[in-house]
This record gives C-alpha cells, structure tokens and sequence, in this order.
C-alpha cells in the first residue's frame, strides 16, 4: 500500500519524514544513477528487468518476481530494487495487477483474489521463459501480502522457492486504527469495498483476510521472510506483518539498523538496508550480515 496522501498527518510521521529527507541522499546516491532515467517498461528491459531473454545463472537459478504494493506499478515500486538485484546477477521481472478501469498508473486496487489470479499467469510467463521451475517472490505491502493466497488457494506453492515480503499485511491492517471509525460513517465502507475492493479487502478482519489466514499462515515448501519497519504508520499494528510458521524469518528492520527511519513506503522503495536483507533470503547461503554500512553494499 502506498498511501502518500497520509504521509504527514501527525508530528511523529513528520519527524520521521524529516529523518527520511536526511537519510534519502545515502540511501539512493549509489543507485541514482542507475535508476534516473526508468520511467517506462521499455527503459527497464533495456537494464535487464523485464528482460525475456534473460537466463538465470548458476550462482542466481531463479527468476525474481517483484509485486508491487496498492497505488503502485510495476516500475514506479522498483526504481531501486531492481537495479540493485539486476546488478547482482539476478533475473528480475515485475507486473502490474490490480487495474481499476480508467485508472492509469495506480494500481493494486481490484479484488484481491482476481489480482492473486494475475500473479498465477504472470508466473507462468516467467518460468516459461526462463526455462525454470521455480521463482522467488518479493513483495511491498500488499504485493507482499497477496501471493500468500496464489499460494494457498491457486496452487502457485509448487512454483514458488521463497515469499519476501516488505512490510506486508499479512493479517491486514487497523490503519493506526481508523478501520473501526469506518461503522460510524453510513455509506462509506459500502463506497470503499463497491469502488475499491482492493482496500476493503485489507482492512484487518475482512472476509479476504479472514479465508486468507484461516488453517495456518504458510504453506509447506515455501521460504517466507517478512522485513518490517517499527515506523510502519499503515500496515498496523507493524507486528501483524509477521507470519507464523515452518520455514519463516521474521526480521525488524531497526534490529538490523538501529538509525534506519524507514517507514511503509521508503522500506519498499529505497532503502538499501532491507534491500541487503532482501538479497540475503534471496540467497542464504551466501548471506552477509546486514547492518547500517549495508547502504553502501
């Protein structure tokens, strides 16, 4: 979920926004370059994400499918993250999901379980062409929250080695609590769920999120790794992010770092610190600790 128009409605956001102005510049400068001039799909394939004829290497086996988060797409997400992968060797691929009509560029905002349906095709397309039998998914908020139910529901457990999510709601969210006023205004859950069901589908206690976490929160064969941020201001309580079960790493950003500001967006977006994290689950057996000096990694 990227909720932009939320981002400094109380003095606690915006000292930690204003933590984030100082911390963007070491964050971004070493990709900068890389990802300034990205705005298009065109753009990204010609950096190898996106790219079709890629194969992975022995060192990398495994595609690498990005799923953005609500009002995202698949490039604006990922101006950071799939260069940093591309250049580690990585096949990197993203989609977009979620379209409303006549609602270009924000995305993320159908039914959820159409949108796990996306995925299941996206998937396929993928291996297809990497000639592969398995992908690792990372996803930012609801991207990462979603392929639990391609999983569970969509037989995608068999296709997929590991689910990395950044600060996923994987139990939904209380939005710091403004999910219980919506009883007190006639009209407007109706308004939310009828034209955008995407949200109402992660609001904590939904029906979605009720079938997506009933009989357990994981699936057997799956690696899942959570990376949350104690700043987290919309995927609340941020505690609700992590799974619970076989096979699952469930990591705190400060634990990691304990200067990183990163709140839901920045933590999908540019932080370099969880995207060290993300390139450790992507490959354990090479992992290096990851630390504050991981921004220069």
């Amino acid at each position: 979920m990227l909720p932009w128009f939320r981002a400094a409605r109380t003095p606690r956001t915006r000292s930690v926004f204003a933590a984030l102005i100082l911390a963007v510049t070491l964050l971004v400068a070493p990709a900068a370059t890389a990802t300034a001039a990205a705005p298009t799909a065109a753009t990204a394939t010609s950096r190898g994400w996106n790219d079709y004829s890629c194969k992975p290497s022995a060192a990398h086996p495994r595609p690498v499918v990005l799923v953005h988060g609500t009002f995202g797409n698949s490039i604006d997400n990922w101006l950071v993250l799939a260069p940093y992968l591309v250049n580690r060797g990585y096949c990197v691929f993203s989609l977009d999901y979620g379209q409303l009509p006549n609602v270009p560029f924000f995305h993320g905002l159908g039914p959820i379980d159409k949108s796990a349906e996306q995925l299941d095709v996206f998937v396929d397309k993928v291996l297809a062409a990497t000639g592969t039998q398995k992908a690792d998914i990372v996803g930012h908020s609801q991207g990462g929250m979603m392929p639990n139910y391609y999983l569970k529901f969509l037989g995608g457990a068999p296709k997929v080695n590991a689910l990395i999510g950044l600060a996923p709601d994987n139990h939904g969210t209380t939005l710091l609590g403004l999910t219980k006023l919506l009883p007190h205004f006639p009209g407007v859950e109706k308004f939310i769920t009828d034209k955008t069901p995407g949200l109402a589908d992660q609001v904590a206690g939904s029906p979605f999120i009720t079938k997506l976490t009933a009989g357990g929160d994981t699936v057997p064969g799956v690696r899942y790794t959570v990376i949350a941020t104690k700043y987290d201001q919309v995927v609340t309580p941020y505690r609700t992010q992590y799974l619970d079960g076989p096979n699952v790493r469930n990591v705190l950003l400060q634990d990691l770092c304990p200067l990183d500001l990163s709140e839901h967006v920045a933590i999908g977006t540019i932080d370099r610190i969880a995207f060290h994290e993300v390139a450790n689950a992507l490959d354990p057996a090479r992992a290096r600790p990851t630390t504050c000096s991981s921004v220069i990694g």
